[in-house]
């Protein structure tokens, strides 16, 4: 059985003590943004109305390009702008230009290491404008059609919203774009369209906010039957795609419970987070 499609979807960005810093500054370079929520783990921010997290990890992990950010808009004004902030300091991937799928386009890395492709899309796109978009290469390369076809058996209002397939090439038959949504949230896939040294880690994640323990252990058990768990919600699905699984109340749980001290305390310990031993007193 498929769990509840409310559960709430929203990309991590794994820092080295420099998530607050990273996130003023994503507030200052995209219009409609602001600083949602802070402490010194984790910062939460809407960025053109899309809800962000950064967290304090330490050096362990870094984000790669394995998984970037497309910025939606049909201002070619506003991307040059952005454009010209998020490389400064960065790398160019794919300068910004005119190409066939669209009027202005580009794929920069930032001087935080974060992965962003901008696109003047349509008037009427009716999606969230900052997806989260995974790259499938390195030990996953040729995956990606596996990936949707889990993500569709495992997300309940999935849906398919165009594909498009290398049609030359190494790579012929591999996805060269495309987009779907689970539980309302738009996302996007590819196969890389050349050999990468990198894939998927901890840098970037997707967080699950899920209203029960039911949900937790549906999402947890359905990632981890072929993939791998990890400590505190962490896990990964079969293609190594990182997720957090966690209770949509999870700040309340940690912070303004009881015993905050040992309500931290246990979901260090924990692997698959239990709601239960979070509330005791």
């Amino acid at each position: 059985m498929k769990a509840s499609s409310n559960t709430n979807i929203f990309p991590c960005i794994w820092f080295d003590g420099k998530a607050s810093e990273a996130f003023n500054f994503y507030v200052s370079v995209f219009p409609n943004s602001k600083i949602t929520d802070e402490n010194p783990i984790v910062v939460k921010a809407l960025l053109d109305g899309t809800e962000l997290m950064g967290l304090n990890g330490g050096p362990i992990y870094k984000p790669n390009p394995a998984i970037s950010f497309m910025w939606i808009s049909n201002d070619k004004v506003a991307i040059a702008q952005v454009w010209e902030k998020l490389t400064r300091e960065g790398n160019i991937l794919m300068q910004l230009d005119s190409y066939p799928w669209s009027a202005s386009y580009g794929w920069a890395v930032d001087k935080y290491g974060v992965s962003w492709q901008l696109y003047y899309g349509p008037d009427d796109w009716k999606y969230n404008k900052l997806v989260p978009t995974l790259m499938f290469c390195g030990a996953q390369q040729g995956r990606c059609q596996q990936a949707l076809d889990f993500y569709e058996k495992t997300f309940p209002s999935y849906k398919n919203e165009g594909l498009l397939r290398y049609s030359e090439g190494e790579m012929t038959g591999q996805i060269q774009h495309t987009q779907f949504t689970v539980n309302g949230h738009l996302l996007m896939a590819m196969d890389s369209g050349v050999p990468q040294q990198f894939t998927f880690t901890e840098g970037v994640s997707l967080v699950l906010e899920c209203d029960d323990q039911q949900t937790i252990d549906y999402y947890w058990d359905t990632f981890t039957k072929s993939g791998e768990e990890s400590m505190c919600g962490w896990c990964k699905d079969p293609f190594g795609v990182s997720w957090q699984v966690v209770p949509k109340n999870i700040g309340q749980l940690l912070f303004n419970s009881s015993n905050p001290q040992k309500s931290q305390e246990a979901l260090m310990q924990m692997r698959k987070i239990e709601i239960a031993e979070l509330q005791q007193p």
